[in-house]
């Protein structure tokens, strides 16, 4: 497995991340956008299966391979099965050619300052070693802002740049996710003191070091520019963040240099009760879609 290669499809190659990482509290309701009711399965264990089926099905999509995707998010559970006999991480690169990511937060606080901070993650020097183990190649977490409050947002900032640090250690590319939500009003003054914290931050690293950010698609196009042209950052990605697919592309293709990584927003459309013709040529319409916006900037 070449380090090197996925280094370079990361930085420079065309297409996007697809974020298959809902956990245990957004299961449910990816299940159901699915066509799979809560009445569907009866604990936990089942739950699970079902969406590591999905989610090995859209792996297994004739258009889901490197061409377009570039990297996939996974869940810790999802690391930890296996696709077609194959550990998933080693399926996704070795046969799909798709760079493999961990989520590693384990979800949020309550909100204080406009924001929610990571929970403590105790075990993440642990979870990283069995990532690099099962030949993971990075991380995301993520947090949530919520107001356009200075404080907060600079908490926010210092935390994931914190734990990036220690990520960084174990030899694995932290995506750095501090999300805005969309349906704020001051959204776009929130944006700005990110990009001042994020370039400040960013300042400060090592000149050896480089980091991924995974962003809310702004209000103004190209607001984040300057990092996508900052020399500690491999990649800056979008998250769709409750918008539509269509709406989240249009976004998108406004961004000079930010690729897709998108979870809800390429799901979209896709059904159970599918037969794997119908449900095939809904993927490869969403991530044509997908790759063609992450390109057009």
């Amino acid at each position: 497995m070449s380090k090197q290669a996925q280094t370079d499809q990361m930085t420079s190659g065309a297409g996007f991340i697809a974020a298959l990482d809902q956990s245990g509290g957004s299961t449910p309701k990816a299940l159901r956008l699915y066509g799979i009711e809560e009445t569907g399965y009866g604990s936990d264990a089942e739950m699970y299966d079902l969406i590591h089926a999905m989610r090995a099905r859209i792996a297994a999509a004739p258009a889901f391979t490197g061409n377009k995707v570039v990297g996939a998010i996974l869940f810790e559970m999802t690391m930890d099965r296996e696709i077609d006999g194959t550990p998933t991480a080693t399926y996704l690169w070795e046969q799909r050619g798709v760079v493999p990511f961990l989520k590693v937060d384990k979800g949020l606080e309550a909100e204080e300052n406009g924001v929610q901070m990571m929970k403590p993650m105790p075990e993440l020097d642990t979870l990283c070693e069995r990532a690099v183990a099962k030949g993971i190649f990075g991380t995301k977490m993520r947090s949530v802002i919520s107001a356009a409050n200075p404080a907060g947002i600079r908490a926010v900032v210092a935390q994931q740049f914190m734990i990036g640090e220690q990520i960084l250690g174990h030899g694995l590319m932290p995506i750095i996710e501090p999300e805005v939500t969309i349906s704020i009003a001051d959204k776009a003054e929130a944006e700005a003191i990110l990009l001042s914290e994020l370039t400040s931050a960013l300042d400060a690293l090592p000149e050896s070091q480089q980091v991924m950010l995974k962003l809310t698609l702004p209000e103004t196009a190209n607001h984040y520019k300057p990092l996508v042209d900052h020399p500690r950052v491999m990649r800056v990605v979008a998250l769709s963040g409750g918008y539509s697919r269509d709406e989240a592309n249009q976004r998108l293709s406004t961004n000079t240099g930010m690729i897709a990584s998108f979870s809800r927003a390429l799901t979209e459309g896709l059904s159970a009760q599918q037969s794997d013709d119908a449900f095939n040529a809904m993927i490869e319409g969403s991530i044509d879609s997908i790759y063609d916006a992450s390109v057009a900037g």
